[in-house]
């Protein structure tokens, strides 16, 4: 298959609460959408059983995250859960120039900070089919103490509440239909002018 090289690339932010399935609807999208790749982000937080630097997320120091943000090399950053997690710039912005879509999994907060600093981004909020399926998706994984479990919920429950200052909104009820919207709104942004 050959790669249209004639398509506007596009920075798609994919943001929602811990346990929303970002990460099982961003590796659809990607599936579905051949030059779409999927950035890296950079955190302090410890792998998780399975993870691998680099290709899940590029662990950090503390230090070193400080230096990313000293230099500028951030697009965006934020603390979450007591640890810290950033999009590394450089990679974001080659991608995109090259006609790719660049899709980030990162929380409101950066999701926002990369709406003020791109204001062509497309900024699409996941949310769960309710509150309890949310909490039961957080409870299954069982990767959290009680306390940072909690801690997760409060969040999750602030975040829902900012849900409008997003582009769009898209439930994950069904992962097949959620997919599919989601991709249908990305290929709408890429024949629009934003």
């Amino acid at each position: 298959m050959t790669l249209r090289t004639d398509r506007r690339g596009l920075l798609v932010v994919i943001a929602g609460p811990s346990g929303v399935g970002k990460g099982t609807v961003h590796a659809r999208v990607r599936a579905l959408l051949p030059d779409a790749v999927l950035s890296v982000s950079a955190t302090t937080r410890a792998p998780r059983p399975g993870e691998v630097d680099g290709v899940d997320y590029h662990f950090v120091s503390p230090e070193r995250f400080q230096e990313l943000i000293d230099t500028d090399a951030l697009l965006e950053w934020a603390e979450y859960a007591g640890n810290r997690y950033g999009t590394p710039s450089e990679p974001v912005a080659s991608a995109v120039a090259a006609g790719h879509v660049v899709v980030l999994d990162i929380e409101l907060q950066g999701a926002l900070q990369v709406k003020a600093q791109d204001p062509s981004a497309l900024l699409l909020f996941l949310v769960p089919p309710s509150f309890a399926e949310l909490e039961r998706r957080l409870r299954a994984r069982g990767t959290e103490e009680p306390a940072a479990l909690q801690r997760r919920l409060t969040r999750a429950r602030e975040e829902l509440e900012e849900a409008d200052r997003f582009d769009v909104e898209v439930v994950n009820d069904d992962l097949d239909r959620c997919v599919a919207e989601v991709v249908a709104i990305i290929e709408q942004a890429r024949r629009e002018e934003r």
